[in-house]
């Protein structure tokens, strides 16, 4: 499927007797998942890899991060971003290799564990792009920077290596490129100029009022009452104060209140999510929550005003115009024209952004299909695509082929834009 171009053939030479290794490496980091900010498994296995291939190797940037440093002559210096953590879900693939880990997360509570979001599938991905690189030397010039990083489900990862001397103890960066596997058609890359994903804040709400016996209410401020109050209220941000040309999203994802049927709480939690393409939009929809919250726990009597924390923050993600040209024109070349498609922004959100934008150099992120074919296609005749399972799902599993290869030759294509003799 794939129409090789002469400048990307020497590195790929070796791709086809890669992949077998590949395919273990990928099913034992699937098997053994990695909560975020605890991936040391994983990163050791990545370390290894690295080490082997003749590369410099820092461990422990950002707690459990690693970077690889392959310096090969006078060039350009190219970064190559995977992610490495994964979820608190209960897998349901029925694979052989599915996870049966158990952990125990931050909060100290007992969770499944499962690569519920394909960053077993970029670890590999880069693993092997950089292990053909360092046995291609005599077909690049410049320096390689592999860059594995924790905990991009929980926002903290990107942060936690600029914040550990990422920018101070490794070369500057050309050009920073990162990739996705999506639910897409196996085979298909996805890319766009411009914004690529949105951004996104977590906010949690702690609403005050007075508990009572369930039998009083008039002795009590009803905090669930003012809760479900606020949700509905939330619910007409997005379609009463946002432009209809503009975008967001305001999903609650906690409603916790009380512990029994006939006590009326003293306080209730609304934990919720914003995501959108624009600041100014993203503004407007934080103080509208703050106004709605405030309003309505004034409105309820409230004892004490109530306390809204903010949880994480995921940036804009937004591809550099010149350098999403320079990689699409490559892609283009190597790949069939068909399977290199233009995208529309994503409401999903990703802390990689934090590089580019941090580092003031040009970044570019795009995404790789991994559902069968057949099964893509057989969905789509039938109007049921909605149904696959996506990112974030317990019976989320990309296709091992040709999801494998194809995800470790847009990586050498687009590294070649800039280090191709």
């Amino acid at each position: 499927m794939v129409v090789k171009s002469p400048l990307s053939d020497p590195v790929l030479a070796n791709l086809d007797g890669l992949l077998a290794e590949l395919e273990m490496i990928y099913q034992d980091i699937h098997s053994h998942p990695e909560l975020s900010m605890q991936e040391k498994r994983t990163a050791g296995l990545a370390a290894d890899h690295l080490r082997t291939a003749g590369y410099e190797v820092t461990t422990g940037v950002g707690k459990t991060g690693v970077v690889g440093l392959l310096r090969n002559g006078e060039g350009p210096t190219v970064m190559l971003r995977a992610d490495m953590d994964a979820l608190p879900v209960l897998e349901a693939t029925g694979l052989p290799y599915a996870s049966k880990i158990t952990t125990t997360d931050s909060n100290g509570k007992s969770v499944p564990v499962m690569h519920a979001c394909g960053h077993d599938m970029h670890v590999t991905w880069l693993i092997g792009a950089a292990r053909l690189f360092a046995k291609s030397r005599d077909s690049w010039k410049g320096t390689l920077l592999a860059v594995f990083q924790p905990a991009e489900e929980t926002a903290q990862g990107a942060q936690a290596m600029i914040d550990d001397g990422l920018f101070q103890r490794f070369p500057k960066p050309d050009v920073i490129l990162g990739q996705h596997v999506m639910c897409m058609p196996a085979g298909v890359i996805g890319g766009r100029i411009g914004v690529t994903t949105s951004a996104a804040d977590s906010l949690q709400i702690k609403l005050f009022g007075r508990g009572a016996h369930g039998s009083m209410p008039e002795a009590s401020v009803d905090p669930v009452v003012m809760a479900a109050a606020t949700v509905l209220r939330l619910q007409g941000i997005v379609s009463r104060e946002v432009p209809p040309t503009e975008s967001a999203v305001v999903t609650i994802g906690v409603l916790q209140a009380g512990t029994k049927e006939n006590v009326i709480p003293d306080e209730a939690i609304i934990k919720l999510n914003v995501r959108t393409f624009d600041e100014g939009v993203r503004k407007l929809v934080l103080a509208a929550i703050e106004r709605i919250v405030n309003a309505e726990a004034e409105a309820s009597g409230a004892p004490r005003k109530p306390e809204i924390t903010p949880l994480d923050h995921y940036s804009l993600t937004k591809n550099d115009p010149d350098a999403a040209r320079r990689v699409r024109d490559a892609l283009r070349a190597h790949f069939p024209a068909d399977s290199v498609e233009e995208t529309n922004p994503t409401m999903a959100s990703e802390d990689f952004g934090c590089f580019g934008a941090e580092w003031q150099v040009p970044s570019v992120f795009w995404f790789v299909g991994g559902v069968d074919r057949d099964v893509y296609a057989k969905a789509e005749k039938a109007g049921t695509l909605g149904a696959l399972p996506t990112n974030h799902s317990p019976y989320f599993a990309p296709v091992l082929h040709p999801t494998l290869e194809v995800g470790v030759e847009t990586l050498v294509v687009a590294t070649l834009a800039w280090l191709g003799k």
